[in-house]
């Protein structure tokens, strides 16, 4: 409205000074020369008020922002650090449930006790149907909240009693949905370990097979990537999420649903550079598609919260519960999406020749 109000009264000044000045020239009370004086003072004069116009509206809108900045920063903290908390200490990455309860709601209870060790260097898989805790157990460990029941301890460390900050940066994640920004692959890995050399930052890209592709790019390690990526697939910014992690260098890496977006080959591919960083480190994996936790030393099977099968992916097999049940299931799919593929591209392959003995007919 204001933007509206001042180009409407701009516009009927001009018309009816013009208009004056003009009838001043007929008259011959005026030159052509006045006339023109008249415009220029009219330009000189409307200018500063459309910026003065564009002025008040940023100022106002930026007051605005601060208001709402202002109420976000005044709102408190779900998980604050214990007064005089220390970093945590230098470790070799054990991490350590003990039976650990949580629910975000009082009346929605999500873990139900569950309780398990990962030592160091080791793997772990999480598995389960939706809703059983999965990812929960990654949120406790971030400590993004607190359990209301047991410990949470890395290294011997209640996560609760040290700083959020230090317990952060020895935790490394590759989530499923990958955040870019829109800025170059070299930020985005670099963001890992803000500080980094550019020698640091090619090497972890190599180490996430990512590097050859980057180079072929005209642009290199400059190249833009896009808003949340765009610019790259799906695979590409596994990789960089892959390399970003490498870069950080932490002591427990989780990887939550990794690959759980992507095609075969792909997930394949990503799967290689995932084994190649978490070997000698202590690694969590949280999956649903069961092709992705073969070779961990031990599978957690969750079921309504509570822990209800565990041991390495032979033994579930034969045990034939639910993580057995799980993995037919998804064979079964697997397969008939496999068999639908090849029946397509054999069709495919024969609509040209169908195509020519229609037109022998």
């Amino acid at each position: 409205m204001l933007n509206a109000g001042q180009a409407v009264i701009m516009a009927i000044g001009l018309t009816v000074t013009m208009l004056l000045a003009g009838s001043g020239i007929a008259n011959g009370t005026m030159s052509v020369g006045d006339l023109v004086m008249v415009n220029a003072y009219l330009i000189q004069l409307y200018m500063p008020l459309n910026i003065l116009g564009f002025a008040y509206r940023e100022i106002k809108q930026g007051l605005t922002d601060m208001e709402q900045m202002f109420t976000l920063l005044d709102v408190p903290r779900e998980v604050e650090d214990k007064p005089g908390a220390p970093a945590l200490a230098a470790g070799p990455g054990e991490l350590r449930f003990e039976d650990v309860r949580f629910g975000y709601r009082p009346d929605r209870v999500i873990l139900k006790g569950v309780s398990f060790v990962v030592p160091p260097g080791r793997t772990l898989a999480v598995v389960g149907p939706t809703g059983a805790g999965k990812s929960t157990i990654s949120r406790l460990l971030f400590r993004f909240y607190d359990a209301t029941g047991g410990r949470v301890l890395l290294d011997g460390q209640d996560v609760r009693d040290v700083t959020q900050e230090s317990l952060r940066h020895a935790i490394g994640v590759v989530p499923q949905d990958t955040v870019l920004f829109n800025d170059t692959i070299r930020y985005n890995i670099a963001y890992g370990r803000p500080g980094a050399t550019d020698e640091e930052v090619e090497q972890a890209a190599r180490l996430a097979q990512v590097h050859d592709f980057v180079v072929r790019l005209p642009e290199g390690y400059a190249t833009r990537v896009g808003e949340r990526g765009l610019k790259l697939s799906g695979g590409e910014k596994q990789r960089v999420a892959i390399a970003r992690t490498i870069l950080k260098n932490p002591r427990v890496l989780i990887l939550d649903e990794a690959t759980s977006a992507l095609d075969t080959r792909t997930e394949q591919e990503i799967q290689a550079a995932l084994r190649d960083i978490s070997r000698d480190r202590t690694t969590l994996v949280i999956a649903h598609r069961l092709s992705t936790v073969v070779e961990a030393d031990e599978i957690l099977v969750l079921q309504d919260g509570l822990v209800a099968e565990r041991g390495n992916h032979g033994s579930l097999i034969a045990k034939g519960g639910l993580y057995a049940e799980m993995w037919r299931r998804q064979s079964e799919a697997v397969a008939a999406a496999e068999a639908a593929a090849a029946a397509q591209a054999a069709a495919d392959l024969d609509r040209p020749r169908r195509r020519e003995e229609a037109l022998e007919r």
